[in-house]
């Protein structure tokens, strides 16, 4: 029998043992040879093992053999490895690195893109597909992996771009470049990180679009907290808010006033969009991307909202701003998904309305006591309706009383918008209550028989 490369085999080998509990991993078409050179194996690694006890398949492309390159065979290995994780409903992770394609294949390297193309598309929404950027992952590859539904980029290491850098610009293609335009969900330190955080991923992510997740913890589904929501940050919430203060962030690198990420709450794995400060063009498209993710595979999702609002400027409306608000809503309007919305501070026009509200889709809404929940800010409000009573009260008291009679969070519950009014310190057990009470929540209407009459 062929002895295997063990050289550049013991280097993807380790990269996989990283990814796979110890001691699990099994190889697929290990022998599997290049059409155009048949002493050299197929410079693509694949199989299956274990991440914290359940299924999952990986891929690593081998820079150590002929570069990476890619063509028919090496498109093949990779769908065959899919077929098998689509059947069983086990999630994918890919490692990229590969110089691109056989040039002397011509059209069959284009067609082998093609194929991996479908091949994802076949897969995505079916089971969750992780891609880590080890190496290069230029041209083609860089689409194939941006249809994945996390991307993880590393620090020194990844080269991702369409065009190459040198054609366009050397910051094109550098990891850090790539995550602040949202093509990166995480940038990590270096590939043990990576691997790290693709793995914490893979715990608190469904198996697949069937599947639901709960999430081992000695966290107490009472536990009160302790916040000042004055005074907070947004990623420290979340932490104090998940089981265990565990919360894999996503898009940290791509927008500031949206907080975004996976957690578990009570045990129910979820996902959380913490918005704090104005909706613009970023946080709308990232929080868009994981209400959309956590709805294909029907994870519930967590909403907290503290904004003054939408972005005046003319570079948001010059950026096709409206377009993008318009995706926000949809994501919200059309997920199936338990949705929970808290909230926490401000929540001024637009920004109530599509972060969440019970009137674009939510199951259960709250509101803190002193949120302030109004079509536009006190201040603005009271310029452009009380204006004539300034003079018989001082401004800041008009303010104050719009704030209480026009803008509380009581106002917005006695309209119904607002399920309960809740102490700062029972946020994470309502949460907790509402997701375990959402647990079994159908898609659409439940069909029957017939009515049941009376006798």
């Amino acid at each position: 029998m062929a002895k295997i490369d063990e050289r550049s085999y013991g280097s993807s080998k380790a990269k996989l043992e990283s990814i796979f509990d110890a001691g699990t991993f099994v190889e697929l078409g290990a022998y599997t040879k290049r059409s155009d050179a048949k002493s050299d194996f197929e410079s693509v690694v694949c199989g299956y093992g274990a991440v914290a006890g359940a299924l999952a398949f990986a891929f690593v492309q081998d820079s150590g053999r002929t570069k990476g390159a890619f063509g028919e065979r090496h498109a093949k290995k990779i769908a065959d490895m899919y077929a098998l994780a689509v059947k069983n409903g086990a999630p994918v992770i890919a490692v990229f690195d590969s110089a691109g394609a056989v040039v002397f294949d011509g059209a069959s390297a284009l067609a082998a893109y093609g194929k991996l193309m479908k091949t994802v598309s076949d897969a995505s929404g079916i089971i969750p597909q992780i891609a880590v950027i080890g190496g290069v992952c230029g041209g083609s590859s860089a689409v194939v992996a941006s249809m994945f539904d996390v991307v993880v980029t590393i620090k020194d290491k990844s080269e991702f771009y369409v065009n190459a850098p040198f054609t366009i610009g050397e910051e094109a293609g550098k990891p850090d470049f790539a995550a602040a335009q949202g093509l990166s969900a995480y940038n990590a330190k270096d590939e043990a990180d990576a691997f790290a955080f693709a793995r914490s991923l893979i715990e608190v992510l469904p198996q697949n679009n069937s599947d639901s997740v709960y999430v081992d913890t000695a966290d107490s589904l009472n536990r009160t907290i302790a916040f000042d929501p004055a005074s907070y940050e947004a990623e420290e919430l979340c932490k104090i808010l998940a089981d265990d203060g565990r919360f894999a962030r996503v898009y940290k690198d791509y927008t500031d006033n949206a907080c975004l990420g996976f957690a578990s709450m009570g045990t129910a794995a979820c996902g959380i969009v913490a918005l704090k400060g104005t909706l613009d063009i970023k946080a709308a498209r990232a929080a868009a991307k994981l209400v959309s993710t956590c709805d294909a595979f029907g994870m519930p999702v967590v909403t907290l909202v503290d904004s003054e609002g939408l972005d005046v400027s003319m570079t948001a409306e010059s950026a096709a701003y409206a377009s993008e608000l318009a995706r926000l809503a949809y994501a919200y309007t059309s997920s199936d998904n338990a949705k929970i919305t808290a909230v926490i501070g401000k929540a001024y026009g637009a920004s109530f309305t599509l972060m969440g509200s019970k009137s674009v889709g939510a199951d259960l809404a709250y509101a803190l006591e002193d949120a302030c929940i109004s079509v536009l800010s006190p201040e603005a409000s009271v310029a452009f309706v009380w204006n004539a009573k300034v003079g018989e009260q001082s401004r800041e008291e008009l303010e104050a009383e719009w704030k209480e009679k026009c803008a509380s969070a009581a106002e917005a519950a006695d309209a119904g918008e607002i399920d309960d009014v809740i102490e700062a310190s029972e946020l994470r057990k309502r949460i907790c209550a509402g997701l375990q009470m959402l647990a079994s929540k159908a898609e659409g209407t439940p069909s029957r028989r017939h009515a049941n009459m009376p006798l």
